[in-house]
């Protein structure tokens, strides 16, 4: 029996009628079985593989069959767009059954939050802030809302993840768990990641022994995209290039910064392109405005950051094109997925690198995609300041919670361990964010002190935003932008470019935060406060092995891109070998050891030289993904023996090694102060590292070209 034959007869009716489907798509058919009988399943698909309809289908069945009532499955997003991008589809399916769904997210208006009360919709879409806040909420009963809820869906489960996001929506999943009353079925969407079953039981969070279902159909079969690799050597040229191809087109360019955007957005407008931009800085309304002029355009371009990578729908594209390089093979996927949708279409995807580290990133990134390697998807390491962040969540829906009830509440979920999630409680209770009285625990007045402005909104979200300032043109509001941007000193008018247009500053009002601007005829600088972003061990081992060769396959490469690479690799001849790391002169005074071991693996290694021998290094220790600095006059020789005293102190693995943090990394650290300060500490230091490089690179034995 097909899965279509095990959908309920209303649901098989709809999708032969109202969508006027013939049949399935293979993820979607083998889907069927291991949902309508409850397993927690990870459902993985190329983008517009139809994973929403994989996981709905059966859903929608079981709601049928089953006389589910009231709110009984979420569907959980990581973008607010996307929510709003998905609700009319979703919507459309449970209206099938006569049912609802409804969008509940920051931007929905009281009046919309005050009618899911009253009428709870079957379907909420939301996003793990969303739900946090409404398990808080003084205006709601949680335990009521939240009574009938039977599964939960997680899009783009990747890239919940893969950053301190996941943890608090598996937090927030066991204590809806607890309210419900019953075990709540976990399904993940997906593009291709590089370790699926170990990605679900992550999503089980501390289930045990439910079952559990990895659904991912073949696609070997699919045609080979276009991939090609250019070097063009800025980004006035990128947009040249963007400009002259395929004219008539429609093209996504995605860059990996808002300024960036920013610039090439600009630029396109000077070549003559109708150009949008959609990035995490403009202002909710303009960011729609653009990608609704792009979904219906037909000759323009739209340049973006990866706030279009996870799925958001701006109609059909012909061309996605990539200045600079993603970091991941992940990324690469999800972007070349956006092409190829219709039926005479082929995925393509053209590199363009402005810099030479770029091209560097994009033919390692190339390289590793050509060998069918995409990277696991690895939660981040020791998430204790999630931990105590929950632990007040818990406390302030129940009210008041007991000293040693609320742990009851995480099931076996690991934010913690055991001993750390008592030391965590006392700091709490020490520091004021809880208080204490009669066994019972109730927030206390640090809590409120920090977090309880506009219903403690600053502790539903796990992430940090920048301090912005508001740019807006009249009452419209465009955007914002780093602080910093508009204390500069100028000569003259003070020129920005946002959303792709010049404008002028006319006034700055520090106090709200507020900057008033007007057209320009003229764009300027426009920058945000970001942090450097580390890049795993195998893209770093893929740029040597580039630079020692080795060619990405199934890549075209333009002449110019070839005459780079033949120059980079003249460059860095001397940094690289076959089996060896190098120990040679780099540039300046220093020597360095060139270990291309991404920059988690050199905290280890440059933490464990640092503690056995500190005479190797300058003042401080400095390292890259590529290289560690060491003093002018070390060799090869000092390194091994270096490298074999920390092996015997601290094991073959370096395990027992935890590099050094400042305050200022722990300060990056949201809800740091809620944890013990050596808790804190180790929770960065921990997250700065990637034992299996280091202990890879150190096995290769030191070539000294120094």
């Amino acid at each position: 029996m097909s899965g279509f034959d095990r959908l309920s007869p209303a649901v098989q009716h709809h999708i032969v009628n109202s969508l006027g489907w013939p049949a399935l798509r293979p993820l979607q058919d083998e889907a069927v079985e291991p949902l309508l009988r409850g397993d927690d399943a990870l459902l993985l698909a190329p983008t517009a593989g139809g994973k929403t309809e994989a996981a709905m289908f059966p859903l929608l069945s079981r709601m049928s069959v089953e006389e589910w009532r009231g709110t009984s499955v979420l569907y959980i997003c990581p973008l607010r767009a996307l929510l709003n991008n998905l609700e009319p589809r979703i919507g459309t399916y449970a209206s099938w059954l006569g049912r609802t769904a409804s969008v509940r997210h920051g931007d929905t208006t009281a009046g919309v939050r005050r009618r899911q009360l009253l009428e709870s919709p079957d379907i909420l879409l939301t996003t793990p802030e969303s739900l946090e806040s409404m398990l808080v909420s003084t205006s709601s009963d949680p335990k009521r809302f939240f009574a009938d809820l039977r599964a939960v869906v997680v899009d783009e489960v990747h890239a919940f993840a893969g950053d301190d996001r996941g943890w608090h929506l598996l937090g927030v999943l066991e204590r809806l768990t607890k309210l419900s009353g019953q075990p709540l079925q976990r399904i993940g969407l997906s593009a291709t990641v590089g370790n699926a079953p170990e990605l679900l039981h992550w999503l089980q969070g501390g289930a045990v022994g439910r079952p559990a279902t990895v659904v991912s159909p073949d696609t070997s079969a699919a045609a080979a995209p276009q991939m090609d690799l250019d070097f063009v050597g800025s980004t006035s040229n990128a947009a040249k290039i963007v400009a002259g191809l395929h004219r008539g087109e429609k093209r996504l360019v995605f860059a990996d910064s808002r300024r960036v955007v920013e610039e090439l957005a600009l630029a396109l407008h000077d070549n003559g392109v109708e150009t949008h931009v959609s990035h995490s800085s403009l202002s909710v309304d303009t960011r729609r405005r653009s990608e609704a002029a792009f979904a219906v355009g037909r000759d323009c371009v739209i340049v973006s950051t990866s706030t279009l990578e996870l799925g958001i729908d701006v109609g059909d594209l012909d061309r996605v094109i990539q200045l600079g390089s993603p970091r991941t093979v992940a990324s690469l996927l999800q972007r070349l997925g956006r092409t190829g949708r219709r039926a005479e279409t082929k995925r393509n995807m053209l590199f363009l690198a402005t810099e030479e580290s770029e091209f560097l990133r994009a033919s390692g990134l190339l390289l590793l995609w050509s060998e069918g390697y995409v990277e696991p998807v690895v939660p981040p390491l020791s998430p204790r300041h999630v931990a105590a962040q929950q632990i007040l969540g818990v406390t302030l829906q129940e009210r008041r919670i007991g000293e040693r009830q609320w742990p009851s509440w995480f099931g076996g979920l690991e934010l913690a361990a055991p001993g750390e999630w008592q030391s965590i409680q006392e700091w709490l209770l020490n520091q004021g964010h809880l208080d204490s009285d009669g066994g019972m625990l109730f927030a206390g007045p640090e809590a409120e002190k920090r977090y309880g402005r506009i219903h403690y909104r600053d502790l539903m979200a796990v992430f940090t935003a920048d301090p912005q300032v508001v740019i807006l043109h009249g009452r419209q509001e465009v955007g914002a932008v780093d602080p910093m941007l508009l204390q500069r000193k100028v000569d003259g008018p003070r020129l920005i470019t946002l959303g792709g247009r010049p404008w002028e500053v006319t006034y700055v009002d520090w106090k709200r935060r507020r900057a008033y601007v007007e057209p320009s005829s003229q764009g300027g600088v426009v920058k945000w406060a970001s942090m450097p972003q580390p890049y795993s061990f195998a893209l770093s081992d893929a740029i040597r092995r580039v630079l020692l060769g080795a060619e990405p396959q199934g890549v075209r490469t333009t002449k110019r891109a070839e005459n780079m690479m033949s120059e980079l690799r003249d460059e860095y001849s001397n940094r690289v070998d076959q089996a060896r790391t190098v120990v040679g002169s780099g540039g300046g005074s220093r020597v360095r050891w060139w270990t291309w071991a991404g920059a988690r693996g050199n905290a280890v290694l440059a933490a464990a030289l640092s503690a056995v021998r500190p005479e190797l290094f300058e003042t401080t220790t400095a390292y890259d993904n590529w290289q560690i600095a060491l003093r002018g006059d070390a060799t090869a020789g000092a390194v091994a023996s270096a490298v074999s005293e920390a092996k015997a102190e601290f094991g073959a693995d370096f395990r027992g090694v935890v590099p050094t943090v400042d305050e200022r990394a722990v300060r990056q650290l949201k809800f740091f102060e809620m944890l013990p300060p050596e808790l804190a500490m180790r929770t960065v230091a921990e997250r700065m590292t990637d034992y299996e490089a280091a202990a890879s690179v150190a096995s290769r034995g030191f070539l000294d070209l120094s």
